[in-house]
């Protein structure tokens, strides 16, 4: 039972992490102290999408699942967890690239204006 636990647990964070990469650019506006933990969030999320490769914390959650008695899945977090609910297919490569580049293109549409309001203050 504990191990269930803190695979939900793992599960809760990782989702904060992934909310945090992709919107973490609108409490910058915010807290600008924000950026020093948000820039390289983004990096590693973008990073990871666009290698292809799986963030540390779903295999993580693969291994608490599994000594909790429960079946491990197969892919990424964000394939398992998030496009089944945006789309109705499964992740590939293209799907990831944009996502990636969504992101990226969100956060850098913040940034610049967090950076056109501090020349202006």
């Amino acid at each position: 039972m504990p191990f269930r636990l803190l695979a939900g647990a793992v599960v809760v964070l990782h989702l904060g992490f992934v909310l945090f990469v992709a919107l973490g650019g609108l409490l910058v506006r915010r807290r600008r102290r924000l950026a020093w933990a948000h820039l390289p969030a983004l990096a590693w999320g973008v990073w990871i999408e666009l290698s292809g490769g799986i963030c540390p914390l779903t295999p993580l959650e693969n291994r608490l699942r599994r000594l909790g008695g429960e079946v491990e899945y197969g892919g990424d977090f964000v394939g398992h967890y998030l496009l089944p609910v945006l789309y109705p297919e499964g992740l590939d490569r293209g799907i990831q690239a944009i996502l990636a580049v969504a992101v990226l293109g969100l956060n850098a549409a913040v940034y610049w204006q967090v950076l056109r309001q501090g020349r202006s203050s």
